[in-house]
């Protein structure tokens, strides 16, 4: 359909339209058997011309057809013509890229190669410098190291010729020590050779245990716990009495030291004599019970003393020794209610009682402890208020702080463009400490 086809029919359009607007007009004037034959006339006359415009258009629409199909074939043949056309130039055109590129590629093979072999010589080249180079180090290294080691080997040597010079003197005069050593054994065997002696070596070390644990109006020496008897305990310790500030109650400690029997029973036992140890071993038993029964009548007197009293023995394999004995140390305490010790048994006995003091010290002083904790609950509400201020104060030093802080990030924002001096040249300015040193 052309042009001209559509303005016909957008005429016939205007017309019937045209028309419909003149009878209605009509039909509102009044005329109505005039417009009815008007009407029909047009309806007539509209029937025939639209009938006579479907033939023209169908027409005119077969005519288009045609000649669209032939426009068509048309630009198909010329379609065609021009892909057959573009696919040889196109052929051609990647023919001539693939010569380009081939020969692209193989210019760039060559700059390669020729730079690899550039590269190669020039590598080869650092190389040996760097192999004479470190040949060279290393061989100041290694002489470096020879002297050092020269050195520090000489040096070594003489001061170990020097400790070993020392040593030797040292065992010298330790072989001469030895020997006042020996002469100290003899003197000490002479000294326990005698009972009086041999007692009062047992007293000082028992004196010694006392002094280490317990303080000096914690016990007493040469106490007369009976009164009128006149027999005196080497030691006694001082307990609370039943009235408070009145007189002390004792407990008897008497160190006792059974050599002889002792020292049978150990050389039978080296020679494996049974009866010997059995004998040795009754001689001691005896001589224990002996000694725990002069303790009992002579030391332990209720109320002015404790029930009981502790009998010591100063050597520790003369303690389990007895200790060892069936049924002896608690016949001693069931009996004669005295007790067996030895030097750590006693030490931990004298610290069980140490323990007792201070808890009784407290229990006395237990109301001077309220007061005190009075007295400080007082002080405690006024430290909680200058701590409360203290709080203030830091937390107005932490906002200072932050507010420094933003300044020193504004300031290192505005420096990024301020290029750095190197180390060595801000050491010079400003100081290996980091200020500006007076001229």
């Amino acid at each position: 359909m052309t042009v001209a086809d559509i303005l016909i029919l957008v005429g016939l359009v205007i017309v019937t339209g045209l028309l419909v607007a003149v009878l209605v007009r009509m039909r509102s004037s009044g005329d109505g058997n005039h417009v009815e034959r008007l009407e029909r006339e047009l309806r007539q006359e509209l029937q025939s011309s639209a009938q006579s415009t479907r033939q023209e258009l169908a027409g005119h629409l077969a005519q288009y057809h045609n000649s669209t199909v032939q426009q068509l074939d048309s630009m198909r043949q010329q379609m065609q013509l021009h892909s057959s056309s573009g696919r040889e130039e196109q052929a051609r055109a990647l023919k001539r890229f693939a010569d380009t590129l081939q020969q692209t590629l193989g210019n760039l093979t060559e700059s390669n190669a020729q730079r690899m072999l550039e590269v190669r010589t020039t590598l080869e080249t650092k190389i040996r410098d760097l192999q004479s180079d470190n040949a060279k180090r290393l061989e100041e290294m290694r002489q470096t190291v020879d002297e050092k080691l020269h050195a520090t080997l000489e040096t070594r040597l003489s001061e170990s010729f020097r400790q070993v010079s020392e040593r030797l003197e040292k065992v010298h005069q330790g072989l001469g020590e030895m020997q006042q050593l020996a002469i100290g054994v003899g003197d000490l065997k002479r000294v326990l050779t005698n009972v009086k002696t041999r007692g009062t070596w047992g007293e000082v070390q028992l004196e010694m245990l006392l002094e280490q644990v317990l303080t000096v109006d914690q016990y007493a020496k040469n106490v007369e716990t009976v009164a009128g008897s006149n027999a005196r305990v080497e030691f006694a310790i001082r307990l609370p009495g039943v009235v408070d500030g009145g007189a002390p109650l004792w407990l008897p400690i008497d160190a006792k030291f059974p050599k002889e029997q002792y020292e049978r029973l150990l050389a039978a036992a080296d020679v494996a004599d049974l009866e010997g140890v059995a004998r040795a071993g009754a001689e001691l038993e005896r001589a224990v019970r002996n000694e725990a029964r002069t303790i009992c009548d002579k030391y332990v007197s209720p109320p002015q003393t404790t029930d009981f009293a502790i009998l010591f023995l100063p050597t520790e394999g003369l303690y389990a020794e007895v200790m060892r004995r069936p049924g002896l140390a608690d016949e001693l305490q069931r009996t004669l209610r005295v007790t067996i010790a030895g030097p750590s048994t006693l030490a931990a006995l004298l610290n069980s009682l140490q323990m007792g003091f201070r808890t009784l010290a407290l229990e006395k002083r237990s109301s001077e402890v309220w007061q005190v904790l009075g007295a400080v609950k007082t002080e405690f509400t006024k430290f909680g208020d200058v701590l409360a201020t203290t709080k203030l104060t830091l937390e107005k030093a932490a906002k200072n702080i932050e507010s420094a802080e933003v300044r020193s990030r504004q300031m290192a924002r505005k420096l990024k463009s301020v290029e750095a001096l190197p180390s060595e040249a801000a050491q010079l300015m400003l100081g290996p400490d980091g200020l500006e040193r007076d001229d």
